[in-house]
């Protein structure tokens, strides 16, 4: 139990990477809950999900592009780049592009952290949180050469896939983007 902690610990501070220059910054049985918000963070209902319940959102096979983006408030180059995948959401819903932003922030922060960041950026892309603490489970079922830093994202058509652990600026990922829109 005291490994798991500081595990989630290290992966907290050192997970986050930021792989770009300072001045580029810019439903199912496995739904762990879901959190109706009280008054203060207005009705934000965040789906709540442990691995096995999560994955099938990694495994749709229908004609959909889903960029998925994980990330933490607690990430700055994170947070740096999610009005990029909220622009990218806006600009080609109409091209049947689904993007979902995982968090990966800790639980006991999804009231006092989460949800008041998801209100306060009128964040209008799905949010999902993942609530799996055996992450070196997980983590390579994502992706086998991960290495667990965040942000991380998935871009995925049928069984295309891409795999990027880096932030984007909205250019970056407009371009990694356009080629399952083919």
């Amino acid at each position: 139990m005291k490994i798991t902690y500081i595990f989630i610990i290290l992966f907290a501070f050192l997970g986050c990477k930021d792989t770009k220059n300072k001045d580029d910054f810019a439903e199912s049985n496995n739904k762990v809950t879901s959190t109706p918000l009280g008054e203060n963070v207005e009705a934000i209902d965040l789906e709540i999900y442990d691995f096995s319940g999560f994955k099938k959102f990694l495994n749709r096979r229908d004609d959909k592009v889903y960029v998925i983006n994980f990330w933490a408030t607690w990430c700055a180059p994170c947070v740096k780049e999610l009005p990029h995948f909220e622009k990218l959401n806006q600009q080609y819903k109409k091209d049947n592009v689904e993007v979902i932003l995982v968090s990966l922030d800790f639980p006991h922060l999804y009231e006092s952290k989460l949800k008041p960041y998801i209100k306060e950026k009128n964040i209008q892309s799905k949010v999902i949180a993942l609530d799996d603490l055996d992450m070196n489970s997980w983590i390579p079922q994502v992706n086998e050469n991960w290495s667990g830093s965040i942000p991380a994202t998935i871009i995925y058509k049928r069984e295309n896939s891409k795999f990027y652990e880096q932030s984007f600026n909205y250019n970056e990922l407009e371009s990694a983007l356009k080629p399952f829109l083919k």
